[in-house]
C-alpha cells in the first residue's frame, strides 16, 4: 500500500509540472510576437568651444627650520601677510590653500630639521585684478601654478543653448530615417538628455625663481584663458508610423 501510494504522487507531480510551466511558455511566446514593430534608435550631439572665464593662481611660500613651532609662526605670518594683501581687492577671492609640514632626516635617521609649506589660493572672473594682486603678494609669497576653468555659470548657459541644438538635431533625424523607412511620422517612446564633463585646462607651472618672495612686487603677468568643450547627448528611442 504504502508504495502505490508513493508512484500515484509522482505520477500527479509530473503531471503538473507541463501545467506550471506552460504559461509562462505561452506568455514570452506571446511577448515575441506583439513586440512593436518601427523602433528606431537615434543618438545625436551637439558641442561648442567655450572661452574660460575663471583664472585660479596658487601662490606658496616653504620655509626650512630647527622646530616646528617656530615653522608654522613663521608659516602663518608669511599666509596672512598675503591674505591681507587680497582684503578689499574688488573681483578677487582669497583663501588658504594646502598647510603641510614635514620633517628632514639626516644619514642615521634622526630628525634634523623641519620644512614646510603653506598656499594661499585667488580665484577671480577678472585676469587682470587677479594678476596685479598675485604681483602685489609676490614680496611675501611665490606664484606657484595658473590654471583656468569654465564657471558653473558659463557651463549651464551653454549646455542650455547646445541641449536645444541637440534636440533638434535628434528630431530632424527622427523624421528623416521615419520616412526612409516609409513611415509618415514618429512618436518619441524614451529619451535620454546628457552633459558631458568639462575638464579645465592643464594646469601651468611657474617658475620659482620668476617672483622670488624677497623681491618687490613684481609686474602683472599676463594672462590669457583658453576654451573649455561644452558637448550635449540626447539619445533614445522613436516609434515610427
Amino acid at each position: 500500500m504504502k508504495r502505490k501510494t508513493v508512484v500515484t504522487l509522482a505520477a500527479a507531480l509530473v503531471a503538473a509540472v507541463p501545467l506550471a510551466i506552460a504559461p509562462g511558455a505561452a506568455f514570452a511566446q506571446s511577448d515575441a510576437r506583439y513586440q512593436p514593430a518601427g523602433v528606431l534608435s537615434l543618438s545625436a550631439q551637439a558641442s561648442a568651444e567655450v572661452p574660460q572665464d575663471v583664472v585660479t593662481i596658487t601662490l606658496f611660500y616653504e620655509q626650512e627650520a630647527k622646530d616646528p613651532a617656530s615653522l608654522t609662526a613663521t608659516l602663518n605670518q608669511r599666509a596672512d601677510q598675503a591674505l591681507q594683501k587680497a582684503k578689499g581687492v574688488a573681483g578677487v577671492t582669497a583663501r588658504s590653500g594646502q598647510f603641510s609640514i614635514y620633517p628632514s632626516t639626516d644619514r642615521d635617521g634622526r630628525i634634523s630639521a623641519w620644512r614646510g609649506r603653506t598656499e594661499v589660493v585667488l580665484e577671480s572672473h577678472d585676469f587682470a585684478a587677479a594678476s596685479k594682486l598675485a604681483g602685489d603678494i609676490a614680496t611675501v609669497m611665490q606664484v606657484g601654478n595658473v590654471q583656468f576653468s569654465l564657471s558653473p555659470e558659463a557651463q549651464r548657459a551653454a549646455e542650455q543653448k547646445l541641449s536645444g541644438q541637440a534636440i533638434a538635431s535628434f528630431r530632424d533625424q527622427a523624421a528623416a530615417n521615419a520616412r526612409a523607412f516609409g513611415y509618415s511620422s514618429y512618436t518619441v517612446r524614451d529619451v535620454n538628455v546628457g552633459h558631458q564633463g568639462v575638464m579645465p585646462r592643464p594646469m601651468m607651472m611657474m617658475s620659482a625663481r620668476a617672483m622670488s618672495a624677497d623681491a618687490k612686487a613684481a609686474p602683472p603677468m599676463p594672462l590669457e584663458g583658453g576654451t573649455s568643450t561644452v558637448t550635449v547627448n540626447v539619445s533614445g528611442s522613436v516609434q515610427m508610423k
